[in-house]
């Protein structure tokens, strides 16, 4: 059996999702390959994208978010947007003759672009392989609507009556959650957790800018360094080290661990009280299976705020705001176990911590419904 994935890099998530998913299908046994699909296609439309976006979400967000509004309003009809006004036959074949070559039974999207693509070609009958496209949010993204796949993987059932909305037809959709690490299923005890970072076996508090580190965190510190309650800092900057430097220049009361990048954010997680963070798609999920309440920071307009949405109005997080600030929702807390269980409870419910194994399985399992792909 043969599995292709399709990602984008627009960000992150996409490419870990697909990871994440792909190292359970190894484990099994399974041809797994992964693939940038602009950038197999046109590497400078791959870089264009690329830059574009993580232009747009760093330094000009609102435009960033007025543009995900108005594709959330757009009619299916008139998908003026829609990535298949940006690819042709031409860019397209590369694409197609590396299908021939592989022959993957499943082809798993996790970028609606490559989705689009997917479809785009699907409908020229190129291929009999089943398709699948994954969901990154807590939310369906605009253009998901102007995709033909075989399935769509959402994050939670929650999301049913959006799906049906957008046209996708309900029995398409497996809510297995946002694929992620399996190592995040897995729940070390919190002292032994904090024993194994070499910090204080306290009340910790974990804050992450992201996974480029975009979050300037610095005045976040220092409003919560003025707390007066008893609890340590772990922060993890990404790729940043200019904001690691600043981080680590920082004169305060409470204990900092400050930490770039790390690859162990599931100990930091079990060794954590609650984590502070932007709303990203696999953040939240790697929360949720954890079972760490968030306390919720500078959303990115657009599919962000959306996560928001769903993240509140699910009883899953405390959100901050210029009216309440950061201090204002760690006081609120730290120290009230009560308010810490009520968020606890509820994210059993929605967490899905064995996400990747059950979208593996659910690859496999097609393997005897769909013989090998054969491109003609």
């Amino acid at each position: 059996m043969r599995v292709l994935f399709l990602s984008v890099t627009a960000g992150h998530g996409h490419n870990q999702t697909a990871k994440a998913a792909m190292s359970y299908l190894q484990e099994k046994q399974i041809d797994c390959m992964m693939l940038d699909t602009f950038e197999y296609i046109n590497p400078i439309l791959s870089e264009s994208i690329a830059r574009g976006y993580l232009v747009s979400t760093k330094f000009t967000p609102k435009v960033y978010g007025k543009l995900y509004r108005i594709a959330e309003k757009k009619e299916k009809s008139h998908a003026k947007l829609s990535i298949n006004k940006l690819t042709d036959a031409i860019l397209s074949r590369k694409l197609v003759n590396f299908l021939k070559e592989y022959e993957p039974d499943v082809i798993v999207c996790t970028h609606v672009f490559a989705a689009q693509i997917v479809s785009h070609l699907d409908s020229k009958k190129w291929s009999g392989a089943k398709t699948i496209g994954i969901i990154t949010d807590y939310t369906i993204h605009p253009f998901w609507e102007d995709t033909n796949l075989d399935y769509y993987i959402t994050a939670n059932e929650q999301l049913h009556h959006q799906v049906t909305k957008k046209g996708i037809p309900l029995g398409k959709v497996k809510p297995i959650g946002i694929p992620i690490h399996m190592k995040f299923a897995k729940k070390v005890e919190q002292s032994e957790a904090r024993k194994m970072l070499g910090v204080e076996d306290k009340d910790t508090l974990f804050i992450m800018g992201g996974s480029m580190g975009y979050v300037n965190v610095t005045p976040l510190i220092r409003m919560i360094d003025s707390l007066d309650l008893d609890f340590q800092i772990i922060s993890v900057c990404g790729n940043n080290k200019r904001l690691k430097r600043k981080i680590d220049a920082l004169q305060t009361k409470k204990r900092i661990y400050n930490f770039g990048f790390v690859d162990n954010v599931d100990i930091i997680m079990d060794a954590s009280n609650l984590i502070v963070s932007k709303p990203g798609g696999l953040t939240v999920s790697e929360s949720l299976a954890k079972g760490l309440p968030m306390i919720l920071i500078d959303p990115i307009p657009g599919q962000e705020d959306r996560n928001v949405e769903f993240l509140l109005n699910n009883g899953l997080a405390i959100n901050t705001s210029e009216t309440f600030p950061i201090d204002e929702a760690i006081f609120q807390l730290i120290g009230n176990d009560w308010r810490v269980a009520h968020l606890s409870e509820t994210i059993k419910h929605i967490g899905r911590p064995n996400s990747s194994k059950d979208l593996g399985d659910f690859i496999i399992s097609l393997r005897k419904s769909s013989p090998q792909a054969g491109i003609t």
